[in-house]
């Protein structure tokens, strides 16, 4: 890899993905981001100081064809893929749920992914050096009732990268994946207020359970993924490949 790295970020423009491309940015990396909407991007962009963004829909191959063009353009090349795109899908019991919003959950996380995952790959294993970091979730790991689209898609995830690690090795790529517990911010709290809905428990229960749930009662920062992010796409972990990491103060149990 060159010494300043050139970085795309799915989600760029918001919350998690922001703070990545931010603290990526704070590195001395050359950060292009995408997002949904092209006022957000232009915004992030501006402020974070980053190389460059554009509005792209990670669901729809055209517009990954389009980002990983204008990423290239701008960048020159890619030595490392965040995908940190997903959302949160429907909340409440399976037998509850729409196909389509099913559907929708597991094209952004799961389709996405692989989506972005293909247009950086065959880049990185031409210059023999890249690192493809995804996003999954501790409901990846241990399931999470009454969001079984989210907990699948994540699962599934987690799979890809996996996979990817085993294909990609001889090519001197590196793929891990992130799997953050509660995320303290905006996001988290639409969780909590649409399961205080779906479960008619209060808020302030739902949150206190989270927290009870790991060993280290508290909720994980955007930062915190940073840190992590840093870490192993830094010459530190140059021998971290194939790893579900966990940024989740350790779960001991799923609320």
């Amino acid at each position: 890899m060159a010494d300043s790295l050139r970085v795309v970020v799915t989600a760029g423009g918001n919350g998690i993905g922001r703070t990545v491309a931010q603290r990526l940015r704070e590195r001395g990396d050359q950060v292009f981001i995408c997002d949904v909407n092209d006022e957000t991007v232009a915004q992030a962009v501006e402020a974070e100081g980053l190389a460059g963004g554009c509005a792209a829909d990670v669901t729809d191959e055209s517009q990954v064809d389009q980002l990983f063009a204008q990423a290239l353009d701008r960048l020159g090349g890619i030595d490392i893929l965040v995908n940190t795109a997903g959302i949160g899908g429907p909340t409440g019991p399976l037998e509850d749920l729409s196909l389509d919003a099913w559907k929708a959950c597991i094209s952004v996380t799961l389709d996405g992914t692989f989506l972005c995952s293909r247009k950086a790959i065959p880049l990185m294993k031409a210059q023999k050096s890249g690192s493809i970091v995804n996003f999954s979730s501790t409901a990846g790991l241990y399931g999470y009732p009454n969001r079984t689209p989210y907990a699948a898609a994540k699962w599934g995830v987690i799979g890809l990268t996996k996979s990817m690690a085993m294909e990609l090795g001889s090519s001197n790529v590196r793929v891990n994946v992130i799997c953050p517990g509660a995320v303290s911010g905006d996001r988290m709290d639409r969780v909590i207020a649409a399961d205080a809905r779906a479960t008619g428990r209060s808020e302030e229960e739902i949150r206190a359970s989270y927290t009870a749930g790991t060993s280290l009662k508290s909720f994980v920062s955007a930062d915190d993924l940073a840190e992590m992010i840093l870490f192993i796409t830094s010459p530190a972990g140059k021998m971290i490949s194939g790893q579900a990491l966990t940024v989740d103060g350790h779960t001991e149990s799923i609320n």
